[in-house]
């Protein structure tokens, strides 16, 4: 599956906006410019398409929640308002070569915390292959979006990208939650939003193959390249000697062994730097094999020095291109 345009109108700061993604997708700008609304607003399609769009439909995708007013477009030089926030995305069967194009226009919640399904159609390779409105003589529930539940055959093929989409979701990691002290609000699968359960996600990924110890499909040698200052990354229990017992923690926690202490002492997440911790969950992301096949990282570089960022990034984008994903940052 490749994402081929996806469309924005009437949202927030996007009230006529388009763009055609690859699989990595850099938003560049100045603060307000609008870069996390993007990554909302493919929040708020993801949810359109595979969910009814409520306060926790949005939440659980790392959408920041509004009032009714804030979610459309409210500029200076808008003379007369839409009534609708409109959606698009453009996608290609890679196995199939059909071209599919979903589209949906909501009305934001008024009495209720639910958005209304103002219309939703469906196309295939430019033709109308299916769609419902309010107009429509057919009694629908216009709080349900149906292109998941409708049964007719000729939504079968179009679906296909519903279970990834589905599991799209802004990440945004925090450094409490990825040392394990504070709990994840938002826990998805292998990690939460902000980095909750991210020992027992890369325990996953650490094994011995052939005599090498991997990390994923990189050798661990590789990973230790950008954690310099670590000989060895394992995953284990809590141990009394590693972590004080006032210290909140987790079944499982990341250990690190320091190349310049004494009998190379071991370590948690804990006591470890911030940009280790980060790199890994980044890593994680990109080469889970339950990790989401579409996502948006917030604020990615935090806590990386300049060389270290920059050789993050470009593992990172190899692993999502390989792995044949699509990310927004």
């Amino acid at each position: 599956m490749k994402l081929k345009n996806i469309s924005f109108g009437n949202f927030k700061s996007l009230y006529n906006t388009s763009f055609e993604p690859g699989r990595v997708n850099v938003l560049i700008g100045a603060n307000g410019s609008g870069k996390s609304t993007i990554l909302e607003g493919i929040g708020l399609l993801s949810a359109a398409m595979t969910d009814r769009v409520d306060a926790g439909s949005l939440q659980r995708k790392g959408v920041r929640l509004s009032t009714s007013d804030l979610y459309k477009s409210a500029f200076k030089s808008i003379k007369r308002a839409k009534s609708t926030v409109d959606l698009s995305l453009e996608w290609e069967d890679t196995k199939t070569g059909s071209c599919f194009q979903y589209d949906v226009h909501l009305t934001t919640p008024k009495e209720s915390e639910y958005w209304k399904y103002h219309s939703e159609a469906l196309y295939q390779n430019g033709e109308k292959k299916w769609g419902r409105s309010n107009a429509s003589s057919q009694s629908m529930n216009n709080y349900i979006g149906f292109f998941l539940i409708d049964d007719k055959p000729e939504l079968l093929e179009a679906r296909s990208i519903a279970s990834d989409f589905s599991k799209y979701g802004i990440f945004q990691p925090g450094t409490a939650v990825l040392r394990g002290i504070i709990p994840d609000t938002n826990q998805m699968a292998p990690v939460g939003l902000n980095g909750g359960r991210l020992a027992e996600a890369l325990q996953d990924l650490i094994e011995e193959r052939d005599g090498d110890l991997m990390f994923g499909s990189l050798y661990m040698e590789d990973v230790l390249e950008m954690i310099d200052w670590a000989s060895d990354i394992s995953i284990d229990a809590p141990k009394k000697k590693s972590i004080h017992p006032n210290v909140p923690t987790t079944r499982q926690v990341i250990e690190f062994s320091d190349r310049f202490m004494k009998n190379m002492s071991k370590f948690t997440g804990y006591d470890a730097s911030e940009g280790a911790l980060y790199v890994l969950f980044m890593l994680c992301l990109a080469m889970h094999p339950q990790s989401p096949s579409i996502f948006a990282v917030d604020s990615f570089d935090h806590a990386l020095n300049p060389r270290l960022a920059k050789k993050m990034i470009e593992v990172f984008c190899e692993q999502i291109i390989r792995n044949e994903k699509h990310v927004f940052e």
